[in-house]
């Protein structure tokens, strides 16, 4: 999303967040009320398209939006009113915002707890680790073939009743609702959404044996002092990647020979 689209989200994004953080655990139920807008937005291009039209009277949308959203909390209708009356590039930038406001109130509400939301990140994570290896089941979590409810009933096995409320929401949505997303594509995304709220980056390490805890702190420190954030560390352990490590952060792979010339020029920049 970019240009008009991204001046709109984060418009709305500011707008929004204060409505979370008052509404605590609670934002977790704005958030499935948001998603279910998604869908009807996903399933209805004349929607969309009106919803989204410059043209149409903004009082007319928001109208719209009211019987659309009857019976819905106050502080969903009043976020999706904001977005309707501002621009978009393209309609389907809408759906993708409602979808993105959506995650955040679900995160929020696990953000209101101590320790909550670092909860989810580290359930999700395990998920996507479950995952690494189970291409049939990485499949079927994106096999129209076996329908929405099938796909979150694989989500459930996988569950077993275990994890956080928000947890639970979010993985399924991933499976019932992917969007033309793979599976272990959105719990990556709803990672870096998490890293977001925490106002830190996520490096997502692949190495072929663990690392000690002196390791991931250097690497940590290397790669904060590389992108000038603060970085959450994510350690997968795969015997068979090459090279020993790899290291992502976002779209960007950093192969170890990259980190090593990062270290050996601070080194010669500190001595």
């Amino acid at each position: 999303m970019r240009g008009t689209s991204q001046v709109s989200l984060q418009a709305a994004e500011a707008r929004f967040e204060p409505v979370l953080r008052a509404a605590g655990a609670q934002a977790s139920t704005l958030g499935e009320q948001l998603f279910a807008l998604v869908d009807a937005l996903d399933s209805s291009g004349s929607l969309r398209r009106t919803l989204a039209d410059p043209s149409v009277d903004g009082d007319a949308k928001a109208r719209l939006v009211g019987q659309l959203l009857a019976g819905a909390d106050p502080r969903t209708i009043e976020a999706v009113d904001g977005l309707v009356r501002s621009r978009w590039s393209a309609d389907a930038d809408l759906a993708e915002a409602v979808e993105h406001l959506a995650f955040h109130a679900v995160l929020a509400s696990a953000q209101a707890s101590p320790g909550g939301l670092e909860q989810v990140e580290e359930e999700l994570f395990t998920i996507g680790k479950a995952l690494a290896g189970q291409r049939e089941l990485r499949r079927a979590l994106f096999d129209d073939k076996i329908g929405a409810a099938g796909r979150g009933a694989v989500v459930d096995e996988l569950l077993g009743g275990q994890g956080a409320p928000a947890t639970e929401i979010l993985a399924r949505r991933a499976a019932t609702a992917p969007r033309g997303r793979r599976y272990v594509a959105t719990l990556d995304h709803l990672s870096d959404l998490i890293a977001d709220r925490r106002n830190r980056q996520v490096a997502t390490v692949t190495t072929a044996t663990g690392l000690s805890t002196a390791q991931r702190a250097r690497l940590v420190q290397i790669l904060e002092q590389s992108y000038g954030h603060p970085m959450q560390l994510n350690v997968i352990e795969d015997p068979h990647v090459i090279g020993g490590l790899r290291v992502q952060v976002g779209p960007e792979v950093v192969d170890a020979t990259v980190l090593s010339r990062l270290a050996d020029a601070r080194r010669r920049l500190a001595s």
